[in-house]
């Protein structure tokens, strides 16, 4: 009898609050940064596209009571992640943020990434990783919350104060990478397809590529497995868990 194949595991960490607190880079040891450097260099001639910037990593994830994660984090540059594929080394899982913006009618929107970004052609919500704080700033849930506005207005064009995102859930995917999940006020599909075409037009003449090609609208959770192509392994879990709660 043929077993079904086990779909990669995506736990999803219910929380009310966050608390964010920093922790020191763990130290590594000239070897292993020496072969992350190869690989960084080996990664940026295959993608130009990619870059050293300042980003956030997750130390760890605990509960503190029923309904609060505390998110301890640490500063690094995309260039740590390369560590992933240096044998013995270990890599700190990403921090991001990303929005659910769902339609009047209840669909939820969905955005395939573009070719020079990490992931050509992989689906997922709007969102990004989390931003290098100021060197004597903090992060704190009102961080993430203009994280997440500020990736849904450059990657759609939709623009939505920060405040008026609810943060909805945390997930840690099966990389063990952590997403914080905001949900943003419902809009109508025409007005998103209307602000996405201007953004994909502005960024065709200034010469851009735009982090984002495609959008779709999730209707039911079996929408999903229609798109072309791969999609994040969050992706999922969250649409079946919004969509059935929605409808």
């Amino acid at each position: 009898m043929t077993q079904p194949l086990l779909q990669p595991r995506v736990d999803v960490l219910h929380a009310r609050e966050l608390r964010l607190v920093e922790e020191p880079l763990p130290p590594l040891s000239p070897e292993h940064e020496q072969a992350r450097d190869r690989v960084w260099e080996e990664k940026t001639q295959a993608n130009p596209g990619l870059f050293d910037g300042p980003v956030i990593a997750c130390a760890g994830i605990d509960h503190c009571g029923p309904h609060t994660l505390i998110l301890r984090w640490t500063r690094v540059t995309y260039r740590h992640y390369a560590l992933r594929w240096v044998p013995g080394a270990d890599a700190l899982p990403s921090l991001f943020v990303d929005v659910l913006q769902p339609t009047d009618d209840g669909a939820l929107l969905a955005a395939r990434m573009s070719s020079p970004t990490a992931a050509p052609g992989r689906w997922q919500l709007p969102g990004g990783s989390v931003d290098h704080p100021g060197a004597s700033d903090s992060l704190d849930t009102a961080a993430l919350r203009h994280n997440a506005a500020r990736e849904l207005a450059e990657e759609t064009g939709i623009d939505t104060p920060p405040q008026d995102l609810v943060l909805w859930t945390v997930t840690r995917g099966t990389t063990g990478n952590i997403g914080v999940h905001f949900t943003a006020p419902p809009r109508p599909a025409a007005f998103i397809r209307e602000r996405f075409a201007a953004l994909l037009a502005s960024a065709a003449t200034t010469g851009q590529e735009p982090e984002l090609d495609k959008i779709a609208f999730l209707e039911r959770p079996a929408d999903l497995e229609n798109l072309p192509g791969q999609h994040v392994d969050y992706l999922k879990p969250i649409t079946d868990r919004y969509l059935q709660a929605t409808s």
